[in-house]
């Protein structure tokens, strides 16, 4: 089998390449300039996509023997990616840019070349799994390893997709990955992993908007309507946020307050207790199915977060419209989060929250009605 190694410079795409071609397959590395003016070096482990990623995909490449590209896709990760997340924040809602990368980039425009190309599929370091399941479809599961499970970005895969993807390290557990990349004298076994927005490499996501949207100042006000506070920008708060609020005057009970709501149109952000975030029903749209769609009412486990807990619930199908009946409650649920639903460990699916609220009274720690 022709195969692309997707190489981003660390060491779980660098062990997943090397294990394709000790099965035996073609196996070709490119690594992907996703950014338009690549930082020179890389700090610590925020980021990606710097000069010194390409060089590090470059030098395992030689290690293993295989050939090497780059190839410049930063035009279509900026309008894919970037442009989508200031979008997603401009209207109040939360993204996940890891799984819009992994819907329009890794996975369409990425592999749409590498077929283009002849090649078979493409392989990436991603700790997830894919099987056959016994009907012949393509399944996606959670990785061996929780701690480092990333089926949560890969639940917008469709079955033509899964079919085309190979996960070397779904099996694994990331101290042995490690251990086998120094094995074969891989030079960034010990590199960190990138964490955070991978195109905001400072982690300053407010600055970062804000130099992208302006100042666009409002109130922040408490459930009860009354303004506590003042803002440059509704965009740089995100449901569930406690830090940065800015607030002149403590709560009357003298405890901690959250984002509740964000409402770009009038430039205002709610905020208020820990308990008004509990949300047990949600509405998500957009819906995109690893194999065929469920149909009617189906129980499933949901996760809003890629290493949130998955809680139990009933979906309802209609369209590319989910409903979902939470089992128990989730805390600070935005808009715009993907909500992926599991069967086990298998993923069924993903859909974008579009609206959250609460079917019932959350009960507070003394037992009476929040």
């Amino acid at each position: 089998m022709r195969v692309l190694a997707a190489m981003s410079g660390g060491v779980d795409s660098a062990v997943a390449a090397a294990r394709a071609v000790e099965g035996g397959h073609e196996v070709v590395g490119v690594h992907l300039a996703l950014s338009r003016q690549p930082a020179t070096l890389r700090t610590g482990a925020r980021g990606c996509c710097t000069v010194e990623d390409a060089h590090d995909a470059r030098r395992a490449a030689d290690v293993l023997g295989i050939p090497f590209y780059v190839w410049d896709l930063a035009e279509r990760f900026e309008q894919d990616v970037v442009e989508d997340f200031v979008r997603e924040y401009a209207a109040g809602r939360t993204p996940n840019p890891c799984v819009r990368c992994n819907e329009r980039i890794k996975f369409s425009a990425l592999l749409d070349k590498a077929l283009a190309l002849g090649f078979d599929a493409v392989c990436t370091g991603h700790y997830a799994r894919v099987e056959t399941g016994a009907d012949g479809q393509r399944e996606l599961h959670r990785a061996v390893d929780d701690r480092k499970d990333q089926s949560y970005v890969l639940g917008v895969l469709t079955q033509d997709q899964l079919a085309r993807a190979v996960f070397p390290l779904g099996g694994s557990r990331k101290d042995y990955v490690r251990a086998e990349a120094a094995r074969r004298g891989l030079a960034l076994a010990d590199k960190p992993d990138s964490h955070d927005i991978c195109f905001i490499a400072d982690g300053d996501t407010r600055r970062w908007l804000a130099d992208r949207l302006g100042e666009q100042p409002g109130d922040v006000r408490d459930e009860s309507g009354a303004v506590v506070g003042t803002h440059e920008g509704a965009y740089a708060f995100t449901v569930g946020q406690r830090k940065g609020l800015r607030i002149g005057r403590p709560a009357p009970d003298g405890r901690p307050r959250y984002v509740l709501d964000v409402q770009p149109v009038s430039r205002t952000v709610v905020v208020g207790p820990a308990e008004s975030l509990d949300v047990d029903a949600m509405e998500a749209d957009g819906a995109r199915w690893c194999g065929s769609a469920p149909v009617g009412e189906v129980d499933v486990d949901v996760q809003v977060r890629a290493h949130g807990e998955a809680v139990p619930a009933r979906a309802a199908v209609a369209g590319d419209v989910v409903r979902l009946a939470l089992g128990e409650p989730l805390r600070g649920v935005a808009p715009g989060q993907a909500a992926v639903l599991y069967d086990g460990t298998r993923v069924l699916g993903s859909a974008t929250v579009s609206a959250t609220s609460r079917r019932r009274a959350t009960r507070t720690a003394a037992g009476a009605p929040a």
